[in-house]
């Protein structure tokens, strides 16, 4: 990654896998500029916040090679995955909506333009390969479902876009697999030991796929092992 990328911005660097994320770039000698909603000043950024995108994409010194959007909403308080129909409730469906679909397109939006004319440059952000409407088998997740999928869906849309501004851009999203850390911690009973990934693990496994991207690979969803997961 150090030879490829110079300058990369990490999206949600206070989670498990953006921190992973941040620490793998930084030991490659790739500059990285780090934004969560915890942090504070400059460094701040609330998906919910368009304001703070704004000025997040606004306060970058140069133009960032690779920005990576490690976010997502599974649960939070009472709430989390719908096991069936009947307990849909709108406000949480908006919610998921807002965090894991409209919160990082708008990244998009902000971030797109911020990045190079010319040369390689990556966008990617996490999504999930329940999101994916071809290999749902087991229904059920309605709303973290349909929001990755969402998502799989607008980042095909800023590919194409991008790709007009610049031919050689990258605008992906990427399913890490299932990692240790509080998102999926109460949904691991059943994932086998050499599929839970530890959050570094997982890092470098993400930044192997954008390695092997090339800009005809622009606009899907990939897998944590280089495998292209169908919409």
């Amino acid at each position: 990654m150090g030879e490829m990328f110079k300058s990369a911005v990490v999206i949600g660097a206070s989670g498990g896998i953006g921190a992973a994320l941040v620490e793998a770039l930084a030991g490659e000698g790739v500059a990285v500029r780090s934004f969560a909603r915890s942090f504070a000043g400059a460094d701040r950024l609330d998906l919910t916040d368009e304001p703070s995108i704004a000025a997040a994409a606004a306060s970058l010194a140069t133009p960032p090679d690779v920005v990576l959007v490690a976010t997502g909403l599974l649960h939070e308080g009472d709430d989390g995955p719908e096991k069936g129909i009947a307990a849909l409730d709108p406000v949480w469906l908006a919610r998921q909506y807002q965090v894991n679909a409209i919160g990082p397109v708008l990244v998009a939006k902000h971030f797109l333009p911020a990045q190079p004319r010319t040369g390689r440059s990556v966008f990617a952000a996490l999504s999930a390969k329940v999101g994916s409407i071809a290999d749902n088998r087991l229904g059920g997740w309605y709303g973290y479902r349909a929001s990755k999928a969402a998502l799989n869906q607008l980042i095909r849309s800023a590919a194409i876009e991008q790709r007009r501004r610049n031919e050689r851009s990258i605008v992906v999203a990427l399913h890490p697999g299932t990692v240790d850390t509080p998102l999926s911690r109460p949904f691991q009973a059943n994932v086998a030991a050499d599929q839970l990934f530890a959050p570094g693990r997982a890092a470098v496994q993400l930044l192997d796929v954008l390695d092997g991207l090339r800009p005809g690979d622009s606009g899907r969803l990939w897998n944590w092992d280089s495998t292209e997961i169908s919409p």
